[in-house]
């Protein structure tokens, strides 16, 4: 395990330390400029779209949910739903988001977050034997086995990612 390097402890890789999970923690030059910010962090990791994943906070009849799915892809609102027990989702308000996780867009983790929220990790993530999430904050990543993601944050696993 790689300890954070200085200036990069966020409540992600705290919550990381104190588990004793192992993990890596990846710095990247954030371009403020960038459209995507998952596409820009798999790019500037060298590593495949599939194997980084964006968290997102959707609106579940009310209750918030996050969705963690691959960068390359969209979500299902409708799967996610499902998947939660729900009939209907949207994408949730970006301040409401911000507040209730702790962390800004771009930059929230599924990890260490504020308040725990319902989760759900889309099933290709235990395709991998590492996946990379936010940290945190944007620029850093962390990559995690996905059996960790799942245990740390107490999520369902389900298809979420959008088929085309």
């Amino acid at each position: 395990m790689l300890a954070p390097v200085a200036g990069q402890a966020t409540p992600a890789t705290a919550l990381l330390a104190r588990q004793k999970v192992t993990h890596r923690v990846h710095a990247y030059a954030h371009d403020p400029k960038a459209a995507s910010y998952g596409t820009e962090a798999a790019e500037a990791l060298g590593i495949e779209a599939d194997r980084c994943f964006k968290t997102l906070i959707a609106d579940v009849e009310g209750r918030l949910t996050v969705a963690i799915v691959p960068v390359s892809g969209s979500l299902d609102l409708q799967a996610l739903a499902q998947a939660v027990g729900g009939k209907r989702a949207a994408m949730a308000d970006p301040a409401l988001a911000e507040r209730t996780t702790g962390y800004v867009l771009g930059g929230i983790s599924p990890l260490g977050q504020r308040k725990r929220l319902p989760t759900v990790v889309d099933e290709s993530a235990l395709g991998f034997a590492t996946v990379f999430v936010s940290a945190g904050r944007r620029g850093l990543d962390i990559e995690l086995a996905p059996s960790d993601l799942v245990a740390l944050t107490g999520a369902t696993v389900s298809r979420v990612r959008a088929t085309t």
